[in-house]
């Protein structure tokens, strides 16, 4: 994990007016003018909170200050789409090239969609980058700042949690190819590899061990590596008020590079180990 400014594309103004963000408000028009203009890249895809660099998540502190300045020098505003209203200091998105919106879903401005997305009835926070032939299924949630790769299916349900404070914060990353089932959550800087497969229900965080059902080690926390599938589990501790279970997640197959998923396949390995589809 590292951290740049230097290389942002957003003006290094923002770190200037991030050193006196305690005086902004509103009335501060040319802050509005360095922060809108910050949001505006990020809502093109033009610059993103965090991309991934030889294997090693990058965070862009510059991207996510502009985010959270927002709030600062922006004013409440009203807003109507038909019936519904809304108030807030981040106007929806109004961009989405080759986008498909289904009815109900919500992107606020910040956040980037690729030619090729489908939103579902779903929300898409500020800060957010989904990638090309994702979709985000019904109730999907895609957090500030999250990082979805491309022709990942974020299933319904499932819960991809934001972070912007602090700056330097790691965002959920979904590499390419990945497969969320329904009402997992993944959160706190948790990260799936490529091609991987994390069931239903599947809790993720970046305290959350990480093991290999056949070998019995723990491979990482918060990670699930590359082209395996993942599911929810729990390990025996011993406390002084008892033995109690706490949550993990285990690898329970390894697929090979490259292999698409097949939902009658991928709901047989599940049941080899018991696990409910």
């Amino acid at each position: 994990m590292r951290h740049v400014s230097s290389l942002s594309p957003i003006d290094s103004a923002v770190d200037e007016l991030w050193e006196r963000r305690g005086e902004l408000s509103p009335r501060d028009l040319d802050a509005r003018k360095v922060v809108v203009s910050a949001i505006d890249l990020l809502d093109r895809g033009q610059a993103r909170a965090a991309r991934l660099s030889d294997g090693e998540v990058v965070v862009d502190e510059r991207a996510k200050r502009a985010i959270l300045l927002s709030f600062q020098v922006l004013g409440m505003a009203r807003s109507q789409v038909g019936d519904f209203q809304h108030h807030d200091r981040h106007p929806l998105k109004t961009t989405f090239d080759g986008v498909r919106v289904v009815p109900g879903a919500i992107a606020r401005w910040g956040s980037y969609l690729a030619p090729g997305v489908v939103l579902m009835p779903s929300f898409t926070n500020v800060g957010a980058y989904v990638d090309e032939g994702t979709m985000v299924d019904t109730w999907a949630t895609v957090g500030s700042c999250a990082q979805i790769g491309r022709n990942v299916h974020l299933s319904g349900g499932v819960g991809i949690g934001g972070v912007l404070e602090p700056p330097n914060a790691v965002p959920v990353v979904v590499e390419d190819d990945a497969l969320i089932g329904s009402r997992a959550m993944l959160v706190e800087g948790a990260r799936v590899g490529r091609g991987a497969v994390v069931g239903a229900g599947t809790i993720l965080s970046a305290s959350i061990p990480v093991i290999d059902v056949l070998t019995g080690e723990e491979l990482a926390r918060g990670r699930v590596p590359d082209w395996c599938v993942a599911v929810g589990g729990t390990r025996q501790k011993e406390f002084p008020g008892g033995t109690f279970g706490l949550p993990c997640v285990l690898v329970i197959k390894r697929l090979e590079p490259g292999q698409r998923h097949d939902k009658a396949a991928l709901n047989e390995v599940l049941r080899e180990h018991g696990v409910n589809t």
